[in-house]
């Protein structure tokens, strides 16, 4: 044990003695070739003015040649990609390079403790310039793709954004990991111990791109489509899906913005199937007065045949019902005893008959009118029809003109449109 202490002592000394040396060797070098102190620092100043001068001219050499010579060479070809590489700056920020190899190889002109320093902050300079330049190419591959034909119905840019924070974090890993002297997969392998934190920190950025993938997958929005959320107070056209946010352009020229993730967790409605179509559906009803509902008589029938689009139609009903009247002989001193056509009834005909010969209602698609449960409004005569004209303005306009010609006939057939008592229907009512 003696021995073994002995020993240890010794190359403590050894180790104490060498260190001496290489100070009084660098002292010696220093004022030997340097002088004084002063003039040793002077020389580091030089030196790295010196650098970053030589560095700022590289540079800016760097930069001429990428706008003289590359976005001119851009500038006469007839594809577009090399447009967008150019308008993301990814050749300019490639020539940010430069000055980091000029710093890079200087290293070796500082003094030995220095030399370190300066190749860190350099290598950890390119390693930013690299995720810089990443990004870039990423942004540009986004540009790139919303060019195409099927990118409004695939959008990516969630995903190139997730991609492009990947590049941020890895990119930070490797700079705390120069500048630590640690290993990169040693530093990943204690991300578990703040999974948590980041969690929490990056929670809306995790829950947009799970949201991202989702609506791809699922196909559930595209840029461009018409969506109604009553809770957020949107009913507008989509006009950018990002990692985060929605933007969505109301009709009233407002932009609205909600987290990604809402269009998973919420339920909204999608008119892009009304829009694919061509058609757009009109359903709405007129209200009928119950009271003004009556059997036909012959001088109605009369009237009714003179209606051009009824005509038909008021022959085949009479024909059909003088042969049900020939083979049953029922006692026609009560209209209940045999069948007879309504007022009613009729005017849905004339509803049926109007809208066929309609040049901008759809025959193809569903084509109903029909009657829906009497209530406290009256009969509803609802119209299930569907607009050739999907366009919002045109679209109105077609309804409008529809229902301003049938209510305008509705007393052609002896009926009374319901509505509430007015004003003046009471003043009518006590004078």
């Amino acid at each position: 044990m003696f021995g073994i202490s002995q020993t240890l002592v010794l190359a403590n000394d050894v180790v104490e003695t060498t260190e001496k040396v290489e100070d009084a060797i660098s002292e010696w070098t220093f004022y030997k070739f340097i002088g004084t102190e002063a003039e040793w620092y002077q020389a580091i100043a030089v030196l790295m003015v010196g650098t970053l001068v030589l560095s700022l001219l590289a540079y800016l050499l760097a930069k001429l040649i990428v706008h003289v010579f590359v976005r001119r060479a851009v500038r006469f070809t007839r594809t577009k990609w090399d447009d967008f590489l150019v308008e993301r700056r990814l050749f300019s920020r490639i020539s940010l390079i430069v000055p980091a190899l000029i710093v890079f190889y200087s290293a070796q002109f500082y003094p030995l403790e220095w030399q370190e320093g300066v190749e860190l902050a350099a290598e950890s300079y390119m390693v930013m310039i690299g995720v810089l330049v990443l990004n870039s190419f990423l942004s540009a591959a986004g540009d790139i793709y919303g060019t195409l034909s099927f990118s409004n119905r695939n959008p990516i840019k969630g995903l190139i954004q997730s991609i492009q924070l990947g590049v941020w974090v890895v990119g930070g890993f490797f700079v705390v990991a120069l500048l630590t002297g640690r290993n990169v997969g040693s530093l990943m392998t204690g991300l578990g111990a703040i999974t948590a934190v980041l969690m929490l920190v990056f929670k809306d950025s995790i829950l947009g791109l799970v949201a991202s993938i989702q609506i791809i997958v699922n196909n559930l929005v595209h840029v461009g489509d018409w969506i109604e959320m009553p809770k957020y107070g949107i009913d507008g056209d989509i006009v950018d899906v990002t990692l985060t946010t929605v933007k969505i352009q109301n009709f009233d020229n407002t932009i609205t913005t909600i987290p990604t993730y809402a269009l998973i967790n919420d339920s909204f409605k999608n008119w892009r199937g009304m829009s694919e179509s061509g058609v757009r559906r009109i359903k709405r009803a007129i209200y009928i007065d119950v009271n003004s509902i009556k059997f036909c008589d012959e001088a109605m029938l009369q009237r009714f045949r003179k209606f051009e689009r009824l005509t038909a139609y008021i022959d085949a009903k009479l024909n059909a019902i003088e042969t049900d009247r020939t083979a049953n002989k029922p006692d026609l001193s009560e209209a209940i005893n045999s069948r007879c056509l309504t007022n009613v009834g009729t005017f849905r005909a004339y509803i049926k008959a109007y809208l066929a010969d309609h040049p901008q209602i759809s025959k193809e698609a569903t084509f109903l009118i029909r009657q829906l449960t009497p209530g406290e409004s009256g009969l509803p005569i609802e119209l299930y029809v569907f607009s050739n004209d999907n366009r919002w303005v045109n679209y109105e306009e077609i309804q409008a003109d529809i229902f301003d010609h049938l209510l305008a006939v509705v007393p052609e057939f002896e009926l009374r449109l319901f509505q509430n008592p007015t004003g003046s229907d009471l003043q009518k009512l006590a004078g």
